[in-house]
């Protein structure tokens, strides 16, 4: 079958790459893709909100399987608009993309669903925050409501710091009407973990757990990134498994259900593991980046034929290879906050192993040259009987590439559990 999959990253490079691999599969698309991408797809030049040509495309050209990789568009309601023509898809439709698309709705939604969260207020101007920060303990977290491409979360230790972010949010409106509305949160102390899980609206199957690191610099220092690399997977004792599978997942599901929202794709749960459990951060209605990356070469079989079939309703079970896996992620300089593009990459891109190789997360081809073209790079894969060797050939590709100003963790995978 002919698969496309929608999307521009990493993520959606470890998607193209892992559909490659599949003997279902006869050809891989990627609307729009990137020149890392062409020597595992057909990258198609255009915008996925033309989706009148890309509906006619798809029909046309005989594709049986959509993959929607990012939040923007299952937010904004693609899948809905796919399936209304017959397409089968994976990703679920703009009511249930809502659980990341508005923070105020997810946080409404735990609530409903008697999952364990940290305790919010919502706020919409400077006063009303500031006013609502007598209720809560320094640090503060301040989250706007909806889509901010990963960076409408501030943590404040102070009070300064929260009212200097509600002025951001509020009176700059520095994220337009996404930061319009926003949660004051109660700060959760503890260690992060990415639970995700494969889900026809009904019944789950988890997949490898992985841990993200968000932090820029080594040690968890920085700023908070989109993900400066993960390892898969951790282990965790069964209990706990149990627990969040009893307190996080099936709530979920329940809740989904009656709400009346179906749901044919991914779940991502953000927890942080406190001394009194998990407590629920956020849900991403999409597999999360760069988890993504190390997540799916660990699925055991035919990719291809499990996405298809779980775009039909059916969910078969899940075989997990018996190895470990991980991904350093290289940066641009000026990441996160003003990445420089245009900076020529030295190296070869398609250098590559059986257990090693790059994915391409913001790259161009220029007058024969690689040139950095985003602030998340490249992500280098390594695969191994244990994670350290798995890191081990990680790093080993790292050093394959090189540019200006590249920033790189060089402890990715530490104090990991």
């Amino acid at each position: 079958m002919k698969v496309l999959v929608v999307g521009s990253g990493g993520r959606e490079h470890a998607l193209v790459h892992r559909l490659g691999q599949s003997p279902s599969v006869t050809q891989v698309h990627a609307l729009p893709g990137n020149d890392g991408m062409k020597s595992h797809a057909l990258c198609l030049a255009w915008d996925w909100r033309d989706t009148d040509r890309l509906i006619e495309y798809c029909l046309r050209t005989e594709i049986e399987l959509v993959v929607i990789g990012p939040e923007d568009p299952l937010v904004s309601g693609l899948a809905d608009q796919l399936r209304d023509r017959g397409l089968l898809v994976v990703g679920p439709g703009a009511d249930a993309a809502q659980l990341e698309g508005s923070k105020i709705f997810a946080k409404q939604f735990m609530n409903e669903a008697g999952i364990p969260t940290a305790k919010f207020h919502i706020v919409d101007s400077l006063e009303s925050c500031m006013s609502a920060a007598q209720h809560f303990t320094s640090p503060y977290v301040l989250k706007a409501d909806g889509l901010c491409a990963g960076k409408g979360v501030v943590i404040c230790p102070t009070e300064d710091e929260l009212r200097a972010a509600a002025t951001d949010f509020f009176d700059k409106r520095i994220f337009g009407d996404a930061g319009g509305k926003a949660l004051l949160e109660q700060f959760t102390p503890g260690w992060e973990l990415s639970y995700l899980v494969l889900t026809n609206g009904e019944e789950f199957q988890p997949l490898p757990i992985a841990q993200d690191h968000k932090r820029l610099q080594n040690g968890d220092r920085g700023p908070n990134t989109g993900g400066m690399g993960a390892v898969a997977p951790l282990k965790l004792d069964t209990a706990l498994q149990e627990r969040l599978d009893q307190e996080i997942v099936r709530p979920t599901l329940v809740t989904l259900q009656r709400r009346a929202l179906p749901y044919r794709g991914f779940i991502f749960f953000g927890l942080m593991m406190t001394p009194q459990g998990p407590s629920l951060l956020e849900f991403n209605c999409r597999l999360g980046d760069p988890e993504t990356q190390v997540v799916l070469p660990l699925i055991e079989g035919d990719f291809g034929m499990i996405l298809k079939e779980l775009s039909t309703g059916r969910l078969r079970p899940l075989q997990i290879r018996s190895m470990h896996s991980a991904c350093v992620v290289m940066a641009a300089p000026g990441y996160p906050a003003a990445p420089e593009k245009d900076l020529v990459i030295e190296g070869e891109l398609t250098s590559a192993t059986d257990s090693s190789y790059f994915l391409a997360a913001g790259v161009r081809r220029v007058d024969g040259h690689w040139v950095t073209a985003g602030g998340r790079v490249l992500g280098a894969v390594g695969l191994g009987s244990s994670r350290e060797e798995a890191l081990s050939k990680a790093y080993a590709q790292a050093k394959q590439v090189r540019w200006r100003g590249l920033q790189m963790r060089e402890d990715i995978g530490g104090g990991t559990r």
